[in-house]
């Protein structure tokens, strides 16, 4: 058996091939790729005799995991896995484990640094201190007593929901599972549009859910309201959110995810609307939470040799 981790999963070297040493059998060949490669051909070569491949965000196309004769299972270090060619992958019955749970934490940082630099002007009182200015128009409000929706409520979502309970918020859901958690009022997806301040998304990309947010959804959202986008980009109308804040529809905004991966393109309409947050797809990327993901990785493999799979992805 050979795993390959085709790419390198954001631990320092030496320590990523001695959590693999000491979590893998002695009997699995390993090899490791430091660099990040996106043409067809050089993957194809790099997974060509591989059993087993790791990868992180790296899109996998159809003609990859069909170019990789012996693959039979991919450990994706990733929460996502719509970079992966599902289909080719459920065609030739290899398994697909992902590593749910390993970012909750450093998303839901993430969602409360944007909020806190949207509602206290972080960045423009910083610009302000550096320019000799003042606090004059950089007022800003309190989370504490605001309402705030969480638009699905997997396991980051009610770390989020949790922590703005601590914050003092009033908290609202919509998902597509209801669950029974005390100070979370489940509404359907108008309601809690037009009634809360903070609107954060944590959904999966799917069918379903991609242009979940467009044009109708930011008119039925208050104009004082902002929203948190840490989940897929294409769950989004960029454009429509651009024109919603260009326009005082909505107050601001705070995204890390778009319809690419970063570099974003110049001309992005986010790029140049008013009261945003931007990072580059950066919330699950904490030194914490990689070290986390390699541990699930090597896990799932772990368990897919024994035969009791985890994390298992249809």
């Amino acid at each position: 058996m050979k795993l390959v981790i085709i790419e390198p999963l954001g631990v320092e070297d030496e320590k990523l091939l001695s959590m693999a040493k000491h979590a893998l059998p002695e009997s699995l060949e390993i090899q490791y790729y430091d660099t990040r490669v996106t043409d067809t051909e050089t993957l194809i070569e790099r997974g060509r005799d591989a059993d087993i491949i790791a990868v992180s965000n790296l899109p996998l196309n159809a003609d990859v995991i069909n170019g990789c004769k012996n693959l039979k299972m991919l450990a994706v270090a990733f929460t996502g896995i719509d970079h992966i060619a599902m289909d080719a992958c459920r065609e030739r019955g290899i398994t697909v484990c992902n590593c749910s749970g390993y970012s909750n934490a450093a998303v839901a940082d993430l969602v409360f640094g944007m909020i806190v630099a949207l509602y206290r002007n972080m960045i423009a009182c910083d610009q302000a201190v550096r320019n000799g200015g003042t606090k004059d128009g950089l007022v800003g409000f309190e989370l504490e007593g605001k309402k705030f929706g969480v638009i699905g409520t997997g396991a980051i979502g009610l770390r989020v929901a949790a922590i703005a309970q601590a914050f003092g918020c009033e908290v609202y859901a919509y998902s597509r599972t209801k669950k029974d958690i005390p100070g979370i009022t489940y509404v359907d997806l108008d309601t809690l549009l037009s009634t809360c301040d903070i609107v954060s998304l944590h959904t999966p990309l799917n069918d379903s859910t991609r242009g979940l947010m467009g044009k109708a959804q930011f008119e039925r959202m208050k104009p004082n309201a902002i929203l948190i986008n840490t989940s897929r980009g294409p769950v989004v109308d960029s454009q429509a959110l651009a024109d919603a804040l260009n326009n005082g529809k909505i107050a601001g905004a705070g995204i890390d995810v778009f319809e690419g991966e970063p570099p974003i393109a110049k001309d992005h309409p986010l790029l140049n609307a008013k009261n945003t947050v931007i990072t580059p797809h950066v919330a699950f990327a904490t030194k914490e939470a990689l070290v986390k993901r390699a541990v699930i990785v090597f896990d799932n493999i772990v368990k897919w040799l024994n035969g009791t799979p985890q994390n298992v992805m249809k």
